[in-house]
C-alpha cells in the first residue's frame, strides 16, 4: 500500500545528539528523557538506540512499565514520582528509581516494604514553583530518607524554569541555591536539561556527582529561546548547528489546481489569489499532526524547494502555492519538517514549540525506522 503521509526516524542522528549532549560534562552521567513516546518518535526503538544512556526517564509508572514489557533493563527513573500506595509498590518491585517531591511522596517511600533497597531522587523547587520541596525542607527531607533503611541512594534534583533565555537571570539564580544546598553533602545531584547543557554548562561544573537529563536536545531541536540576526535570519550557536533531526516528517502533492485572481482556497477562506495562481494540494492535516494553526506563509519544501502554505490547515490536507515550482507534478515529495526544514521554524509559525509539534503527530503516522539495530559505539 502506498503510504499517503509518514515520519522518517533516524536512530543514527539520535545517537549523535546524545553523544552531543554527554560531551558537554563528561564526567556526568547520562539520564535520556524518552517520555511521551520519546517525544512522538517512538519509546521503544529509541530506548534500544540510546544504549549508551545510564538511566531512562519517564513521567510515571505506566511508561515505564511499557518499557519493561519492551525489554528494558537499564534503570528507569519515574520523574513525577507516585500517586499512590499501589505504585510505590509497584515501582519498588520493578526496581524503578523514583522521584520524591512532596510530603505525601515521602510517607509513601516510608511505609514500603521493599525487597531490595530503593534509589529516589530528592526534588528540589529553586524557582520553577511546579513540582519539589524548598530549599529549606530539602536537606531535612535528606536525612530522614537517608536514615531508611529501606534506601539505598538519594539524587538531589531540581528543574530549570528560564535555561531556555540567555538574558534572564534566573538560571543563575537556581544554580546558585542548588549549590548552596548541596555543598557539604556527599550526594549525587542533576540539574542540566536540554538548555542547561547546551548553554549553561561552564556553572554546573562544581560537581563530579552529577547527572544530566537531555530530552528535546537527543530528537535534534534546540531547547534555547531563538535569537535572530538584523535580516531576520534565525542565530543558533555552534552546539545547536551541530544537532541533527530526527523526525522528517512526510508526504506527497496529490492535486494541483489553478486559481483566478480573487478566488480563495480552503475553510474561511483565508487566502485569497491576487493573481492567477497554481495551488498544490499535500495530503497532510491536523488528523495526522500537522498544527491547525500554521500560518498562511509557513514554509514547506516541494522536492527540496521552500513553497508557502496558504488556506487554512484542513484534517487531511494543507495547501500550497506553487508559483515558484512551475514543473511540480502529482506524486512529489513534500517535506513538513525535518531535513532541510528546521521544526522550531515550523511550530514559531504555528505560535508553538517543537516539542508540540513532535508530541502530536498522531497514531495513523507510521514511523520509518533507519538504521535500525545499528551499533551506538
Amino acid at each position: 500500500m502506498s503510504r499517503r503521509v509518514w515520519a522518517e526516524i533516524n536512530l543514527k542522528a539520535l545517537q549523535n545528539n546524545l553523544k552531543l549532549a554527554r560531551s558537554f560534562l563528561p564526567l556526568s552521567k547520562t539520564l535520556a528523557v524518552i517520555k511521551a513516546d520519546a517525544y512522538g518518535h517512538g519509546i521503544d526503538q529509541c530506548a534500544q538506540a540510546l544504549s549508551e544512556a545510564d538511566a531512562f526517564g519517564v513521567a510515571h509508572v505506566g511508561e515505564a512499565m511499557h518499557l519493561c514489557s519492551a525489554g528494558i533493563v537499564k534503570p528507569i527513573l519515574l520523574m513525577e514520582g507516585v500517586l499512590d500506595d499501589d505504585e510505590m509498590e509497584l515501582a519498588a518491585r520493578q526496581g524503578f528509581w523514583v522521584a520524591v517531591g512532596n510530603a505525601q511522596q515521602l510517607k509513601y517511600v516510608s511505609t514500603c516494604k521493599p525487597e531490595k533497597p530503593l534509589n529516589l531522587w530528592l526534588k528540589v523547587n529553586t524557582g520553577m514553583n511546579r513540582l519539589g520541596v524548598s530549599v529549606e525542607r530539602a536537606k531535612e527531607m535528606y536525612k530522614e530518607l537517608k536514615a531508611m533503611t529501606h534506601v539505598a541512594e538519594v539524587v538531589f534534583m531540581t528543574h530549570f524554569a528560564c535555561a531556555d533565555d540567555l538574558e534572564s537571570t534566573a538560571t543563575e539564580t537556581q544554580i546558585k541555591q542548588f549549590k548552596n544546598l548541596v555543598e557539604g553533602l556527599d550526594a549525587q545531584s542533576s540539574l542540566a536539561n536540554s538548555a542547561g547543557i547546551i548553554a549553561w554548562n561552564q556553572q554546573l561544573r562544581f560537581s563530579s556527582q552529577q547527572w544530566i537529563r537531555p530530552g528535546i536536545m537527543l530528537y535534534g531541536s534546540s531547547s534555547l529561546k531563538p535569537g535572530y540576526d538584523s535580516q531576520g535570519a534565525e542565530k543558533q550557536s555552534a552546539a545547536e548547528q551541530k544537532l541533527q533531526p530526527v523526525m522528517t516528517l512526510l508526504s506527497k502533492l496529490m492535486e494541483i489546481k489553478t486559481l483566478e485572481a480573487g478566488e480563495s482556497v480552503g475553510y474561511g477562506a483565508t487566502w485569497t489569489a491576487d493573481k492567477t495562481t497554481r495551488i498544490g494540494v499535500i495530503s497532510i492535516g491536523y488528523g495526522d499532526g500537522y498544527p491547525r494553526h500554521a500560518k498562511n506563509g509557513t514554509p514547506v519544501l516541494l522536492n527540496g524547494k521552500r513553497v508557502p502554505l496558504v488556506g487554512r490547515v484542513s484534517m487531511d490536507m494543507i495547501t500550497v502555492d506553487l508559483s515558484t515550482q512551475p514543473d511540480a507534478k502529482i506524486g512529489d515529495l513534500a517535506t513538513l519538517w525535518g531535513r532541510g526544514l528546521s521544526v522550531e521554524e515550523v511550530a514559531s509559525c504555528a505560535d508553538t514549540i517543537s516539542y508540540e509539534l513532535f508530541c502530536k503527530v498522531t497514531p495513523r503516522v507510521p514511523r520509518d525506522y533507519l538504521n535500525q539495530g545499528i551499533s551506538s559505539s
